[in-house]
């Protein structure tokens, strides 16, 4: 499967579907489902099944405790414009590990980097 790396502005513009289209995911995709802090439910996908259980539980806990999925407003940087709802990419570093984690509205999902 070809590696998809997008820019924060391509990623910026796109919907979840638009997302899965070009990064499908695995069979073994390991998925957490939860409560977002408003009620609504979340998921945490780790789309590399790599991750540890016990690191990938502590780091949805903590998402949910920082009240991280929801819909909010976020510009592209020396943008004009707020998009509502848009996903943001990061990167995070698991024990020796370094993940692409892209944050939807109520799911966030970790990808190889």
């Amino acid at each position: 499967m070809a590696e998809y790396q997008l820019s924060t502005e391509e990623l910026a513009r796109l919907s979840v579907d638009d997302y899965e289209a070009e990064n499908p995911l695995r069979p073994d995709a390991v998925i957490l489902e939860g409560t977002a802090h408003n009620g609504k439910p979340c998921r945490m996908v780790d789309n590399t099944a790599s991750v540890p259980a016990d690191e990938l539980q502590a780091l949805f806990d903590h998402l949910i405790a920082e009240e991280t999925f929801g819909i909010s407003g976020t510009s592209v940087s020396g943008g004009s414009t707020i998009r509502i709802g848009g996903p943001q990419g990061t990167h995070i570093q698991i024990g020796e590990d370094i993940y692409r984690i892209v944050l939807f509205p109520y799911e966030a999902r970790i990808e190889r980097f």
